[in-house]
């Protein structure tokens, strides 16, 4: 069940970014956007995954013909938030690109950026926490990097 992961599983960090990352792609696909609803997209958009994590982990435990509490409620709704807050630096990141004098383009591309950045970052430590060897760690770090590159390369195939 989800309380049952261990603190280092960083799945749903590791997910929400990817998520974020391809939201961001999405949304440049169609051509400069407000940077408004971009933020509200990404946000959005975590929040109803989430949702649908929850509501799928409460329907596991269901299955399982176990009692539904209120404390299982929250433990899945608690284990489930990574999900909503991989997507807040790269909301960041659109929020604050106005002071870096970032247009459009350069927002989505730094939005991806951190995206990416935080997708990486939270498998290798996931890795690192549970005490994978350190080939495994490579081995993550380099997945991840190829689904990362799979998504740039889809913005960059958009953006032209």
């Amino acid at each position: 069940m989800a309380g049952d992961r261990p603190r280092f599983d960083y799945s749903g960090a590791v997910y929400g970014s990817l998520l974020a990352a391809s939201v961001v792609v999405g949304a440049g696909a169609g051509g400069p956007f407000p940077r408004v609803h971009l933020i509200v997209l990404l946000l959005s958009t975590a929040v109803v995954f989430w949702a649908a994590h929850v509501y799928a982990g409460l329907f596991g435990a269901s299955l399982a013909n176990e009692p539904l509490t209120w404390h299982e409620f929250r433990t899945v709704c608690r284990d489930e938030r990574p999900l909503i807050e991989a997507a807040l630096p790269p909301a960041a990141a659109v929020a604050l690109s106005p002071l870096l004098g970032f247009g459009p383009q350069a927002t989505s591309w730094f939005a991806l950026a951190v995206a990416l950045a935080g997708q990486v970052g939270w498998a290798v430590l996931g890795a690192v926490r549970a005490g994978a060897p350190r080939r495994l760690v490579v081995i993550t770090a380099v997945v991840t990097v190829l689904l990362g590159a799979a998504i740039v390369a889809a913005k960059a195939g958009l953006s032209h």
